[in-house]
């Protein structure tokens, strides 16, 4: 994927977010991270999206197409999931997935 396309999906979610949230763009993971009050929320990187979501539900998102367990030196990380580009390139499918990851980020944020 080339930097046109990453962009594009950055720009996926900037239109995706409600604009009244608290949000934050960051360079991290090797991409654009959006932090929603302070607290990871989505994440752009080559070809796919990194969503945080509840660990609860964890399990039953990596079992859709095109999603699998963030892994990162050889951990498995629970609630942090990454979605192919491909698997989210409606609207609609794009929103279930930050909808997801907006509904654990007001638990995160309600337990802080």
């Amino acid at each position: 994927m080339n930097d046109a396309a990453k962009k594009l999906l950055v720009a996926r979610v900037r239109a995706a977010l409600d604009p009244s949230l608290p949000v934050e763009e960051k360079k991290m993971f090797g991409g654009i991270t959006f932090t929603v009050r302070g607290k990871m929320c989505v994440s752009v990187g080559k070809d796919r999206f990194m969503f945080r979501i509840d660990p609860a539900i964890h399990d039953a998102m990596v079992a859709r197409k095109g999603c699998r367990t963030v892994v990162m030196k050889g951990r498995e990380y629970k609630g942090y999931v990454y979605v192919n580009a491909e698997a989210a390139s409606s609207e609609r499918e794009l929103n279930e997935w930050i909808g997801l990851a907006l509904d654990y980020n007001r638990k995160l944020v309600a337990q802080s």
